[in-house]
């Protein structure tokens, strides 16, 4: 590997060890073996090099819930038993020491204070609504139209986001897949059509 993607591997694993806002330029340096010149020179800032980590760290993620990887076991794409076999994976994520959903919360946070962290991880949260349609509806990724990004995979992204508060903020009241389904399931039964 390279300084650069040295920097990035160090990046992550200072995310997942100390946050956002306490891993230091120094601290990035000291765990990728590189030196502090590299950090402008391949990324810019600090800040810049911890969003691409972070948003790397998404991708790592959401590989492992490929609409065709081995964390599906062959649920009917867009069923109600995918709907919850995909919660049970995410959150089974989250109980993990060092959870990266934890560092997503404080970024969330600190998005107002870092408006060029703000304006990268918007477009990344873009993508990640189109790579979250394919795990609950199967398809590919390169398929996801415009409108299904602005309806489906908001709707999916903002479940997610408030399923990651809960779990980081009261993980013992927080909801597990099956309440999750059985809540999707009520909806629907009472759900009227519009007139």
């Amino acid at each position: 590997m390279g300084h650069r993607e040295d920097l990035l591997e160090g990046a992550k694993r200072c995310l997942l060890a100390k946050g956002f806002a306490r891993t230091t330029a120094r601290d990035i340096v000291k765990e990728s073996g590189t030196n502090l010149a590299s950090i402008g020179y391949h990324y810019g800032s600090k800040d810049a090099l911890l969003a691409q980590a972070y948003v790397a760290l998404v991708g790592d993620m959401s590989q492992a819930f490929d609409a065709e990887g081995p964390a599906m076991s062959g649920t009917e794409p867009g069923s109600v038993e995918r709907f919850r076999e995909v919660w049970a994976n995410i959150i089974d994520t989250m109980r993990e020491p060092g959870s990266m959903w934890r560092l997503s919360m404080e970024i969330i946070v600190m998005g107002d204070q870092l408006p060029e962290l703000r304006d990268h991880l918007a477009l990344a949260q873009r993508e990640a609504r189109r790579g979250l349609i394919p795990m609950f509806m199967g398809g590919r990724e390169e398929d996801v139209q415009e409108k299904d990004m602005d309806t489906l995979g908001n709707f999916i992204l903002t479940l997610m986001t408030g399923l990651i508060a809960q779990w980081t903020f009261d993980p013992p009241s927080a909801p597990e897949a099956d309440e999750l389904a059985e809540g999707l399931r009520r909806f629907i039964e009472v759900a009227r059509p519009a007139q």
